[in-house]
């Protein structure tokens, strides 16, 4: 990957609705280069989809918990996040190496709702679950470094 890629990759991160005359203006190209090279990070599937930040306090979803889970029966089939993959408050789901098979990363509004979260989680993949949950994030979803 070229240099000028990565860049417009840093800046874009940044700034998902940065306009092509900014991006030009800031990697030193033209408007039409820079949409043309946008365009081939697009179909490259680079650049998979462009998203709001969203304040999660303000959506009424403040308790974020990581919830690794672990099959019950090890010699049950591997098809966790299938079988989760319809419970909303599941926000990403990673397949790790470790004691666990996956983590979750889940929001809720109380902890009530994580408790309910907790029981579906388990009835739903048959699964044993370790919680932590966060207290305060000093930063998360960081731009990348050209």
């Amino acid at each position: 990957m070229e240099d000028l890629d990565r860049r417009i990759l840093q800046l874009l991160s940044e700034d998902g609705r940065m306009s092509f005359t900014e991006l030009g203006k800031a990697t030193g190209l033209s408007t039409s280069a820079v949409h043309q090279r946008v365009k081939r990070l697009e179909a490259r599937g680079v650049i998979r989809s462009y998203a709001a930040v969203l304040d999660f306090d303000q959506v009424g979803l403040p308790l974020t918990a990581f919830i690794s889970i672990r099959p019950i029966d090890p010699s049950q089939p591997d098809d966790s996040p299938e079988r989760l993959s319809g419970i909303s408050e599941i926000e990403s789901c990673w397949s790790v190496a470790g004691d666990e098979s996956y983590i979750l990363k889940t929001r809720v509004a109380t902890p009530v709702d994580l408790e309910d979260l907790l029981a579906r989680i388990r009835a739903a993949a048959n699964v044993a679950t370790r919680t932590t949950i966060v207290l305060s994030t000093p930063y998360e979803n960081r731009p990348v470094r050209a």
